[in-house]
């Protein structure tokens, strides 16, 4: 197997999940949001917002994540093993929760009565799936696995009470709150409702410093619980800083009122560049330390079969996610609430 196939792989699943982590962060902060302003009286501000964000592409989000679930087990079938035991009872979880808000879509759609009960749980669920689902990542660092002559045991005791493991977790919220109202103050500029744009500012802003704070938290974590990761993590110190620099752009163009669109911009970068830093870093390992990129990946010809596949879904749906938003979510009309779909 040559190194080409395994480093190709793993880059175009890891662009997946990072597709995934943006995009479902927005949709699950809009939730969120959405909730929370009804509880402050906001929602005849920023409720028609979030509305026609959600309506064109609430379907298209989970995609990335089947891409990237398939993808992962195809290309490393050692993950079924490992993962498939550990990760049983946080992805039931996450599946009875992403089932809870498909629910909330379909009562939403056919009934004109809004109920603050369905408004709770789709606000809720939405904080609650990144946490569970961060819990891969946090069982992925090594140390919460016993591989013993009957299977695989989760150490249960170690992840509740793991320093990183919480870090993580809280990590997975702030970001989505971090990232859902960077994105609504840009669409809520582009619909140049002022009222609405000022408050999504306002939200993004007071997010701005948990998410430094947690990011440390992170590393401090990693720090105690995976040393080794640790210091091949500061190997790629200049794509952390560039996450860091991008961050300070993001926060002072929305905090001076000005190209809204460049800042969201910059909040993507700013994850992109601390997500593939982590995943760079975590080579050559996907679970430390059982599943090695080098020799775990699948034969020769069924890597060079998923690799083309999967570069051409990459190809295929970054392509339709812009033809979706020019066409429904950016239409100049659609964005102002003075057409509909």
């Amino acid at each position: 197997m040559t190194l080409d196939y395994e480093i190709i792989g793993i880059t175009v699943l890891w662009s997946f999940l990072y597709l995934y982590v943006i995009i479902a962060s927005i949709d699950f902060g809009a939730g969120f949001f959405n909730f929370y302003s009804k509880l402050t009286g906001d929602d005849n501000i920023i409720s028609p917002i979030i509305s026609r964000y959600l309506n064109p592409v609430w379907e298209t989000t989970n995609v990335f994540f089947v891409f990237f679930f398939v993808g992962i087990v195809g290309f490393y079938p050692d993950t079924a093993y490992y993962l498939g035991t550990t990760l049983l009872l946080p992805g039931s979880i996450a599946l009875i929760l992403l089932s809870i808000r498909g629910a909330y879509y379909a009562f939403n759609s056919y009934n004109t009565e809004r109920k603050l009960t369905w408004d709770a749980l789709y606000g809720i669920t939405g904080l609650l799936i990144p946490a569970s689902l961060s819990i891969a990542l946090v069982i992925s660092e090594g140390g919460y696995i016993k591989e013993t002559a009957e299977g695989i045991d989760l150490m249960v005791d170690e992840l509740l009470f793991s320093t990183y493991g919480w870090s993580v977790v809280f990590l997975a919220i702030i970001s989505v709150l971090y990232i859902s109202s960077g994105f609504l103050t840009f669409y809520a500029a582009k619909a140049e409702d002022k009222k609405a744009t000022d408050l999504t500012r306002t939200w993004y802003l007071i997010w701005t410093l948990p998410t430094l704070v947690i990011t440390q938290f992170v590393f401090l974590g990693l720090r105690d619980h995976n040393p080794v990761h640790f210091e091949n993590a500061q190997n790629y110190w200049y794509l952390f800083g560039l996450s860091l620099l991008a961050m300070l752009i993001a926060v002072y163009l929305i905090y001076r009122r000005r190209n809204y669109g460049t800042a969201f911009v910059m909040i993507m970068l700013q994850y992109g560049f601390a997500f593939f830093g982590y995943g760079i870093s975590k080579l050559p390992y996907i679970v430390y330390p059982y599943i090695d990129i080098s020799t775990s990946i699948v034969n020769e010809n069924m890597a060079f079969a998923l690799t083309i596949v999967f570069a051409l879904g990459l190809l295929l749906l970054i392509p339709s996610i812009v033809l979706l938003a020019r066409l429904f979510l950016f239409d100049k009309d659609y964005v102002k609430g003075n057409k509909k779909y």
